[in-house]
């Protein structure tokens, strides 16, 4: 019994954080979503059937995207535990990999989705407190040239605050986040009881005549009815940290019904008051509510930039161990949750991409405009690659696959190409992001490949190399030496180096590689791998997943048990740095080389990155031309 009651509590306590961290986003969708369904700039006539239509549309969009797709069968793709398109990228590739070339496409495609989400991570922040601020000028029109600034000031705050980890506040999201929901679903109702008339927009027939019957415009109307589903990737990719069962129940018994409330009642207000078109989320009030309701708004809108900015890191360090980018600064944030994690330069980045949008747009409405595109861009992607897993992976039916994914794609691609039409208008700039990113990662992804192949060119096989060395072999001092190599078949460079010059072996040689697993985590047991070459010489490598922390010093304390014990004091680690000289020729184009060529040279420290104590390491450079 005791046993029981524990596990219900530790899902009610995950269900209470999956609802400040996962449904930030799409819960704070409200604020502007039916705001810009009826813009009057739409030219659709605003009548009681159109209101009833524009919510019902709203509606059937959170029940097929977020209800059907994401929380009922996307969610079930996961890469033991783990999601989010990196994950479901590794989960795909690994499921075609007797199938020669599509491994590449899918890599492709999976990057330009985590590329756009990237433009992502900069528009909702930007959007979701703009609007939230935008409430003091409901309040008051003196407020109007302060909602800039204020925005900006409570953006910084909250991206300076990154570097002290989420831990201390991470507990408050939740029960803020149950407030925001019932509060929505209370003034949702209250309103309805005034228009029960609204409720016909359950029915979907007035769905799919609102967005039929109006030709272009409905078209056009179509990417604002896709701002009520933005942050449905965020169920998929927070997967991990709460758990399919807490995701699922905080949906379906809370934020669904929630916001469908909500959404009806803002229809009504309209029914009844069509001039609250305005803002009919914070006109849902009254008025001795306004003040406290933006106040909530705005810890509301923080809490989901939170989780998206905690989602760019999460991407970032996957796409660092995948290969993807190169080496940063990764600082863990909590002793306890691995998944707390301060990425600085990314931090910084965003913030400036953010305050340039909000400045630059100045307005919920015209953000509106560029918010959308990288989403539904990245639903699109998810789709497609969901294909390869269900078909190969779970080895469903071919026909039923083609079936279920032409009929989300056929959602996903409508939602994609309505929002397009917005391009001139600022979704060039999520695009624009997303563009810039993507070229950023499939450069280093190929300049790796490269690079790594011209020094494998040019490398000494190493078994033999031993044999020869051995036969005449130079004196041997004490210490062990642990060379850090990328191909653990080649001789390093910084044991020729350290040959050439000090003429000289420690008494026990490592030859050590990181290998990264297209998995999220490897376990303990399965981190080491270990090879006797003789001489006391030893071939190591380290197995890491993508979302494990790659702690080199901490993975070798794994050997002891195999006969292998290392002291700090008595270790040198060993370490090659390539100077990367871009030439004409094979390869890339010159402009990518001298691109990487920038990315090599502003590369984090290997030594950091795998916490290695600097000074136990003997750093040897080499030039490399691609």
């Amino acid at each position: 019994m005791r046993r029981a009651d524990s596990t219900h509590q530790s899902l009610a306590a995950l269900t209470v954080g999956a609802l400040g961290i996962v449904y930030g986003d799409i819960g704070t969708s409200p604020l502007y979503a039916a705001k810009e369904v009826f813009n009057p700039a739409h030219g659709i006539a605003f009548n009681a059937m159109n209101i009833i239509g524009g919510i019902s549309a709203i509606f059937w969009a959170l029940m097929i995207v977020v209800s059907i797709k994401y929380v009922i069968l996307i969610m079930r793709a996961d890469n033991k535990h783990e999601g989010g398109i990196m994950a479901l990228l590794a989960l795909a590739s690994a499921s075609v990999r007797e199938h020669a070339g599509w491994g590449r496409g899918l890599a492709i495609l999976g990057v330009f989705g985590a590329a756009l989400f990237y433009g992502d991570g900069v528009i909702t922040p930007a959007i979701s407190v703009l609007s939230a601020v935008e409430g003091l000028e409901i309040a008051t029109p003196l407020f109007k040239p302060y909602v800039v600034p204020i925005t900006v000031v409570v953006l910084i705050a909250l991206f300076w605050f990154q570097r002290n980890g989420t831990s201390t506040v991470g507990a408050l999201f939740g029960p803020v986040m149950v407030a925001w929901f019932a509060i929505l679903a209370l003034a949702g109702l209250t309103n309805i009881a005034g228009n029960p008339e609204i409720l016909a927009a359950i029915n979907p027939v007035h769905a799919i005549l609102f967005l039929s019957q109006h030709g272009w415009s409905s078209f056009i109307v179509l990417g604002a009815v896709f701002l009520a589903v933005t942050g449905a990737e965020a169920l998929y990719a927070d997967m991990g940290h709460f758990g399919k069962q807490s995701i699922r129940l905080a949906w379906f018994w809370l934020v669904f019904p929630a916001l469908t409330l909500n959404y009806l009642g803002q229809g009504a207000l309209l029914l009844r008051d069509p001039k609250a078109v305005e803002n009919p989320f914070y006109l849902m009030f009254p008025d001795w509510a306004l003040y406290p309701m933006v106040g909530l708004a705005t810890a509301a809108t923080v809490i989901a930039s939170q989780a998206v900015i905690s989602g760019a890191y999460s991407m970032t360090k996957q796409a660092v161990q995948l290969g993807f980018l190169p080496r940063t600064q990764i600082i863990q944030t909590s002793a306890r949750e691995i998944g707390q994690i301060y990425i600085p330069g990314i931090n910084w980045l965003l913030l400036i991409a953010i305050v340039a949008a909000v400045i630059g747009f100045g307005s919920s409405t015209s953000l509106a405009s560029a918010y959308g595109l990288a989403v539904s861009g990245t639903m699109m992607i998810t789709t497609l690659i969901t294909f390869f897993v269900v078909r190969y992976a779970w080895r469903l039916n071919l026909s039923l696959c083609l079936v279920s994914t032409l009929f989300f794609l056929v959602v996903d691609g409508a939602f994609f190409l309505a929002n397009l039409t917005k391009l001139e208008e600022g979704g060039w700039f999520p695009l624009s992001m997303g563009a810039i990113i993507f070229t950023f990662m499939v450069t280093w992804r190929r300049g790796r490949e490269i690079l790594v192949e011209r020094m494998r060119s040019d490398s000494i096989p190493l078994t033999p190399f031993l044999v020869s060395l051995f036969e005449d072999p130079p004196p041997r001092v004490a210490g062990t030496a642990i060379f850090l190599v990328g191909d653990p078949d080649s001789v390093p460079h910084a044991l020729l180096h350290n040959l050439a010059h000090n003429k000289i072996l420690h008494e026990r040689i490592i030859f050590l590689t990181v290998v990264y697993r297209d998995v999220p985590w490897v376990p303990p047991e399965e981190r080491v791998h270990i090879e006797k070459l003789g001489h006391e010489c030893y071939r190591i490598k380290l197995y890491f997943g993508f979302m494990n922390v790659p702690d080199v010093p901490k993975a070798l304390e794994l050997c002891a048990p195999h006969g292998l014990e290392f002291n700090t004091l008595e270790t040198s680690f060993f370490v090659s740095r390539e100077k990367v000289i871009p030439t004409p020729g094979d390869g890339m184009a010159l402009w990518r080389e001298r691109l990487f060529a920038t990315m090599a040279r502003n590369a984090g420290s290997i030594v950091d990155y795998f916490n290695i104590p600097s000074n136990r390491v003997i750093e040897l450079g080499t030039q490399v031309e691609i």
